[in-house]
């Protein structure tokens, strides 16, 4: 059907159709004060609700002016740099922590840990057959479709999907945590047979292991895998499981619990805001955008050679043609995203091990320059610093991890912080999201089909 001729002819004419009639003047959005993408002329997110969950803090506001600070992430009121370098001091696993802290809003104590892990673990199989009927059957070239798909069809498989009581959403929550990465692992395995024509194996879930340590053991043919190895793994699940209400999908989640929908719609919601390229699928990119500068930058050392290809991409003529320098830049943070802070000092670890020291450098290189090329090229004097995605694709290839899975990676995490944001909107939410939108349509009248 797609190549048919009168199909394509017709689309083609639809499409000038929708064009012609779809026209709204940029200068319109400053006529009617719209705060477009819900962000205030200075930057700013619309205050559009409270959270006890998270903060991001990344500037202060003096006589409306914005002033440039370094990034602070607080779970629960906790610096995320703590939490990491607590786990870590005591050689610990911590993404179950932390998904306990967002949860429930304390620290657990090592009983109530233990337990929660416990139960994790249990949670961690899928249905009986849901692996043959909903992933095997029916596989998919990108792995966070076939989450989303997988979550929304659990919903069959739930004895009460529409309980909202505080104790269903909780157990919805912590089965959703417990299965996600399982299906992540096993989309992925389908996704290598029938797109890679490559073999498909599924290792049997070990009891006892932490989210961290059973995502490698799946993914790896010989399950085998460093503790040094599971716990990196396991910071970058902390670092990732939450960033406050007004992130793209943990709003889109809170928008769809506030119209009274079920666990499962507002999950997969989240997934899919979270899929694309201005949102989780940024790591991605950058991975790509490092690709394109790899091969057109023949000195890697020459900053003066770099400067240009950025340039370039700046311009829109090299890279995707976006204009975007993928992984600078964020909506809160201005000196530095603490989350970049500290995957960096892993990802330089890594690279000297790892024989990786010189793309290391090129990315860090890059780092450098680019607030300069924004500034010449457009004029803009914003105070930008890399964040997250800019080191985490080093990260996830040196533990052998696929581009494939780094969005979805980005996913398995962030569900602790979406659950909490359902949670808490449910619990004290009241009311559905809507905002408003003016309308510019002008007034027509219905003429009959035979004068039209």
């Amino acid at each position: 059907m797609e190549n048919n001729a009168l199909v394509h002819s017709t689309l083609e004419e639809l499409c000038s159709e929708f064009r012609a009639n779809n026209k709204i003047e940029s200068s319109n959005y400053e006529k009617f004060n719209v705060k477009r993408g819900l962000r205030n002329n200075d930057g700013t997110g619309v205050m559009a609700g409270l959270t006890l969950i998270c903060n991001v803090h990344g500037f202060r506001v003096v006589d409306n002016e914005r002033i440039p600070e370094h990034g602070v992430l607080s779970y629960r009121g906790m610096d995320v740099r703590e939490l990491v370098e607590g786990c870590s001091n005591e050689n610990r696993f911590g993404f179950e922590e932390t998904t306990y802290l967002l949860l429930f809003g304390k620290l657990p104590t090592k009983p109530q840990l233990e337990a929660f892990c416990q139960v994790i673990n249990e949670c961690r199989d899928l249905p009986v057959y849901f692996t043959e009927d909903m992933i095997i059957k029916a596989p998919s070239p990108d792995i966070m479709n076939k989450m989303a798909r997988s979550v929304l069809a659990l919903y069959s498989y739930d004895d009460k999907p529409d309980d909202t009581s505080l104790e269903n959403l909780m157990r919805q929550s912590i089965m959703l945590i417990a299965q996600l990465p399982t299906i992540m692992t096993y989309a992925y395995q389908v996704k290598r047979r029938h797109y890679e024509k490559k073999s498909m194996y599924f290792h049997p879930i070990i009891e006892g292991h932490s989210t961290a340590e059973s995502i490698l053991n799946a993914l790896r043919s010989d399950r085998s895998f460093t503790d040094e190895e599971a716990k990196l793994l396991d910071i970058c699940l902390v670092l990732h499981a939450e960033h406050g209400g007004g992130n793209n999908s943990s709003f889109a989640t809170r928008v769809l619990t506030s119209s009274g929908t079920d666990t499962y719609s507002a999950i997969a919601a989240g997934i899919g805001s979270l899929k694309g390229p201005r949102h989780g699928g940024a790591n991605i990119k950058v991975q790509e955008m490092m690709g394109y500068i790899q091969e057109n930058v023949k000195d890697w050392h020459d900053e003066d050679e770099i400067k240009l290809c950025l340039k370039n991409i700046v311009n829109k003529e090299g890279g995707d043609g976006s204009g975007l320098i993928y992984g600078m830049g964020h909506a809160v943070y201005t000196l530095s995203d603490p989350r970049a802070i500290i995957l960096k000092e892993k990802a330089r670890g890594l690279a000297e091990k790892r024989g990786m020291l010189d793309r290391f450098e090129l990315i860090e290189r890059v780092e450098a320059l680019a607030p300069a090329v924004f500034a010449e090229v457009k004029g803009d004097k914003k105070t930008i610093s890399a964040n997250v995605d800019m080191y985490s694709g080093l990260v996830y290839e040196s533990l052998g991890i696929t581009p494939d899975l780094y969005t979805p990676m980005f996913a398995i995490s962030r569900i602790a912080g979406w659950c909490a944001h359902r949670i808490e909107e449910y619990t004290t939410g009241g009311r559905i999201i809507r905002p408003a939108y003016k309308s510019l349509a002008p007034a027509q009248k219905y003429s009959p089909l035979e004068l039209r």
